[in-house]
Order: structure tokens, then sequence, then C-alpha cells
């Protein structure tokens, strides 16, 4: 059986304490907010709330039918041996970025940047969950950091997610916030890859 590094250890029990305190949060809001409501409109508190269910319920159906699409096609990419030729094509750049040699590091990392370009969070997730944990095995935390604040910019080339809620939402035209999006994403991206290696130079000074 093999052990997992310590940097792996204490960055899966920070994300476990992270997600308890964000349930905690919501669990509060929701709280709060059912408490208020009870106050001030006891009548209207179930139907507001089996309305809002519904209307999430058919908000995530029409989202669902976006992810099948686009996790269908990263899967026709993996079959038909496009995204190994991908990998092998971006690795030299990657392998800069990220400041690793591992070959499968690297494909998870392109893949979980590719899926956010797409504007999937959902889809991006496991794929970056790995590439974390296999930048973290092998000690590189530049890499799980670096992977960490491309996913938090996100810079969005294609943002299916909001395009899908603008179209749920009857916008006439949901293809308006293309260029805004990927401008200001653009910049965010770029503004938080260069705090992180001015980041990582000030720390490698210091030691």
């Amino acid at each position: 059986m093999t052990r997992r590094p310590r940097g792996a250890l204490r960055h899966i029990c920070r994300g476990r304490r992270i997600q308890l305190s964000m349930n905690a949060i919501f669990a509060a809001i929701f709280a709060a907010a059912g408490a208020v409501f009870l106050f001030t409109d006891p009548d209207g508190f179930l139907p507001a709330l089996l309305g809002g269910a519904e209307k999430a319920a058919a908000l995530s159906l029409s989202l669902l039918s976006v992810y099948c699409v686009w996790l269908g096609f990263f899967k026709v990419l993996e079959k038909s041996g496009l995204s190994d030729k991908l990998a092998r094509l971006f690795f030299p750049a990657a392998k800069k970025l990220f400041r690793t040699d591992d070959r499968e590091a690297v494909f998870l990392a392109s893949c979980n940047l590719s899926a956010n370009l797409l504007g999937l969070p959902g889809a991006p997730t496991p794929l970056g969950i790995k590439a974390t944990d296999r930048f973290l095995k092998e000690n590189n935390r530049f890499g799980a950091d670096m992977l960490f604040v491309l996913n938090a910019t996100s810079l969005q080339l294609l943002p299916t997610t909001v395009l899908a809620l603008r179209t749920a939402a009857g916008s006439l035209s949901p293809a308006d916030i293309l260029l805004p999006t990927l401008l200001c994403t653009l910049f965010t991206t770029l503004f938080g890859a260069t705090l992180l290696l001015l980041s990582d130079r000030l720390r490698r000074k210091r030691r």
C-alpha cells in the first residue's frame, strides 16, 4: 500500500475542512433566511421553497445536457487518441508553466484548463483534483498553486454555462457577453499568474 506524501495529506485535510466550513455557512444562511421568511410571510414560505426547488431542478436538467455534450466531446478525444497528441503538442509549454516533467499531470491539467476555457465549472473539477494530487506527490507545490490560480481566474474562451443560463432565461442576445467575458478573464488570469510568479520569486530569494 502506497503512502501519500504529507503535503498531499495536508491538502486533502484542508480541503475537507473548507468544505465543512462552507456547508456550515450555507446551512446558517438558509436557516436565517427561512426564519425571516416565516416571520414576514409565513403563508408564502412553503410555496417559495417548493417553487425554488422546482426552478433549480429544471435549471439542473438544462445544464446537464450542456455538460453531457462537452464531457462526451472530451471522451471522444480520449478514445480517438487526439487527447494524447494534444498533450504532446502542448507539453513543452505546459512543462514550463507547471514546472514538471510528469506527462500524466500535464495531460490532466491541460484537460482541466480546456474544460474551463469552455465554461464548464463542474466538468474540470475531477481532472484538476487528480492533476493537483500528482503535483503534490512530486512535491511540486508551484505546479499545484499555478493550477489553482488558473482555475480560480478561469480564462473563458466560450462561457458555455453562462450562455445556457442566458438562453434559458429568455435573453434575446445571449452571446453579447463573449467579448467582455474574454477580456475580463484574460486580465484576471494574467494578473493572478503574475502575482504567483512574483511571490514564488520572493520566496526563493528569502531561502
